[in-house]
């Protein structure tokens, strides 16, 4: 599975106009099936090949991180069956940041676990509605009632697992990040799950609904700067280099994962491509 070439499009989409972008197809590519598999410590990948969704396995339940497309649904819930584990013992649901891609899946997920969905204050009118507000060029999504408000530095517990939120918007008013520690061959990690911190086709010269999406990405590029993380995990496959981890995970390195110097790679990319897109948009408005 070419994994990168499925997060391809996405990659694009903040130099070529989001109307342009075939839903169907791309849908389509996101959702094709990739076996599930341990990532490192008690952390899994139960999601599809073009969009991640992870497993924090606990003794007093499990959290589930994402719920992907509607039609991701199914292979979801499959995946975490596959590991050995029960989708009804999956407690808390947290999602990254309110697009279709990502949300798409949270109401069947909710149904069929029971799970309370955790979210932040600035994704929760969105989740609720149903829809991105001021990104009318993206499909919507099934509205779905948010149980609990989380902020900054707010820890998400279920028995031994503690996440610990960083917002960072700019991708969304709401975009969500969380910290972890777990351990591999006994070597204690940092694991970070960080948004999306591409412009992905938004507007980013001030103009309302969100006319502080340029502030908000400068400030979460200082944030994220500030943070340390053994491995870097992402909401979509190729933005943390999936397919070549995994192939080196699988010739049997069990610290495939590990790359203490990729959060800064990933951020200074983020910026340079944010910066890019900015001054694209100002010269086409002027």
């Amino acid at each position: 599975m070419r994994l990168a070439a499925l997060m391809l499009p996405l990659l694009l989409i903040g130099a070529a106009p989001v109307q342009s972008i075939d839903w169907t197809a791309q849908r389509a590519e996101w959702n094709l099936s990739v076996a599930p598999f341990r990532v490192v410590g008690n952390v899994y990948y139960v999601g599809t090949a073009g969009i991640s969704a992870f497993l924090i396995a606990g003794d007093k339940g499990h959290v589930l991180i994402d719920g992907a497309l509607p039609e991701s649904v199914p292979q979801i819930v499959a995946n975490i069956r596959t590991l050995g584990f029960k989708p009804e013992d999956v407690r808390i649901i947290l999602i990254n940041h309110a697009h279709f891609d990502h949300a798409g899946g949270l109401a069947a997920l909710k149904r069929l676990t029971g799970a309370r969905l955790l979210a932040s204050a600035g994704d929760k009118p969105d989740l609720e509605r149903g829809n991105t507000e001021g990104r009318d060029s993206l499909p919507g999504f099934m509205p779905v009632k948010v149980d609990g408000v989380i902020g900054e530095g707010s820890h998400v517990r279920l028995g031994a697992i503690d996440l610990v939120t960083h917002l960072t918007p700019g991708h969304t008013r709401g975009a969500t990040s969380w910290s972890m520690r777990t351990a591999e061959k006994g070597k204690p990690l940092a694991v970070l799950f960080a948004s999306s911190i591409t412009v992905a086709g938004e507007d980013v010269t001030g103009k309302p609904p969100y006319s502080s999406a340029a502030s908000d990405f400068r400030r979460t590029f200082a944030s994220l700067r500030r943070m340390r993380a053994d491995v870097f995990l992402n909401f979509h496959p190729a933005a943390f280099g999936l397919d070549a981890k995994r192939a080196k995970q699988r010739g049997g390195d069990p610290m495939a994962f590990v790359d203490p110097g990729e959060l800064a790679r990933r951020v200074d990319e983020a910026e340079k491509g944010f910066d890019a897109e900015l001054a694209r948009q100002r010269a086409a408005a002027k």
